[in-house]
């Protein structure tokens, strides 16, 4: 089996290869199409996915169809939309796109408004097999099995990643969780008393709280095995960091950046990448696993002993990054694809995808040498990797998508404003 467990899928790589992957489809035609199954609600949580089954989360109202304001805009204010909502897990079969199983993990009114491009259902699910985690912030954290049956819960408090400017634009969670080793790690970049934790995936039990003083972000932690030392992995603006992943004590420190930091850290060729855009610096770094202390740059130097190479002005807003074969790509909110040597940070190329009206939230995919790049509005770039920019196809999937997708086998398994939808054979 061909697992997708978390965020962009084994360790937030965002490749599965293996399988022969669809160039070109047509969802009104149904031509390339598995399954479109609805799902109700509105959630930006990306489907995982594990052997047979395909998780998802969402956040359901009684009201009337909630806001959703896509496009390239910058409106700090929340969206009115804070009646009673229901957080849900669903679970389907993989193959057909039956719903197998529903249960409400949290309900009741929003603790903390949401952004109009956001949902209260940002965070994506995690698993390891045994254990499926949510993190939906203020309204707790959640393990169930695999049937659906909950195992635990906890109540982590108010989490309110808002703008740390104007405290009352408040624009909701998105840190989703991570389960490794038996253990389930959460980031929580908040407006008060923000931290870095790991509980036991078997029964929820602390095992470490580090407190973290930055502002509100929005990215997710990863698990770095390299360099000889198991670490989580974050992104911030005042601390970027690297934290022990058995005792939870920081290694290194970075600061610098964009002030609300989103992209996930991406581990690959013997290097950490982070990268982030809003904010005078837009940087791209490439960290050795083995940093130690504060590595913060001096200004106007671009390497260390820790930091093998680094760009700014190039970094991206909302997107994580993406390495595959030899080469790092970084693609702006705006459309605007850049292609680097990810071993030294050379750009090969600048090019943008689509008209430049369009905004890029979901992060990019890959898998059977092709780069898979999803619109806000849901058109799909299929590019060529490598030095040469080349647009092999361009499809749409119909609807509104802010939700990275998952691989497995031969399939893309996208969560639209309506929908999950399963692309490639039946």
């Amino acid at each position: 089996m061909q697992n997708w467990p978390s965020f962009r899928g084994p360790s937030a790589r965002g490749i599965a290869d293996g399988f022969p992957l669809p160039l070109t489809w047509d969802v009104e035609k149904k031509q390339t199409l598995a399954w479109k199954t609805p799902l109700p609600g509105l959630g930006h949580s990306s489907p995982i996915v594990w052997d047979e089954r395909v998780f998802v989360a969402t956040a359901v109202s009684g009201a009337a169809k909630a806001e959703l304001k896509v496009g390239l805009y910058g409106d700090i204010g929340s969206a009115d939309d804070n009646g009673a909502q229901e957080w849900r897990l669903y679970c389907l079969d993989k193959k057909t796109g039956k719903v197998l199983w529903s249960q409400v993990a949290a309900k009741g009114v929003p603790q903390v408004k949401r952004h109009p491009k956001a949902t209260h259902a940002n965070t994506t699910l995690t698993t390891d097999g045994k254990h499926l985690v949510a993190f939906f912030g203020s309204e707790g954290l959640h393990c169930f099995d695999l049937e659906g049956k909950r195992l635990w819960n906890k109540d982590l408090g108010v989490q309110d990643s808002g703008y740390y400017q104007v405290p009352s634009a408040q624009w909701g969670f998105a840190s989703s969780p991570l389960v490794a080793q038996g253990r389930v790690i959460v980031q929580a970049d908040v407006q008060k008393n923000g931290f870095l934790a790991c509980f036991n995936a078997s029964d929820g039990s602390l095992r470490w709280l580090t407190p973290r003083s930055d502002v509100p972000t929005w990215g997710s932690p990863a698990l770095c095995t390299a360099g000889g030392r198991a670490q989580i992995v974050v992104n911030g603006w005042k601390h970027i960091g690297g934290y022990d992943f058995a005792t939870g004590k920081e290694l290194w420190r970075l600061t610098g950046g964009g002030d609300i930091p989103v992209p996930t850290p991406v581990v690959e060729k013997g290097l950490i990448f982070i990268t982030n855009a809003h904010g005078r610096q837009s940087p791209i770094y490439a960290i050795r696993p083995t940093a130690t202390g504060n590595i913060t740059l001096p200004e106007g130097t671009t390497t260390s002993p820790h930091i093998a190479w680094s760009q700014t002005r190039d970094g991206a807003y909302m997107q994580t990054p993406l390495v595959y074969g030899d080469y790092l790509y970084v693609c702006r909110d705006n459309g605007v694809l850049g292609c680097y040597e990810a071993t030294t940070g050379k750009r090969v190329y600048q090019e943008r995808l689509g008209t430049g009206r369009t905004g890029f939230t979901a992060s990019a995919v890959a898998g059977d040498n092709k780069l898979y790049f999803t619109s806000e509005e849901g058109d799909v770039f299929v590019v060529q990797p490598g030095p040469t920019f080349k647009v092999l196809a361009q499809n749409t999937l119909g609807e509104t998508c802010m939700a990275t997708p998952a691989l497995s086998e031969g399939r893309l398994y996208f969560h639209t404003r309506e929908h999950l939808v399963a692309i490639g054979a039946r």
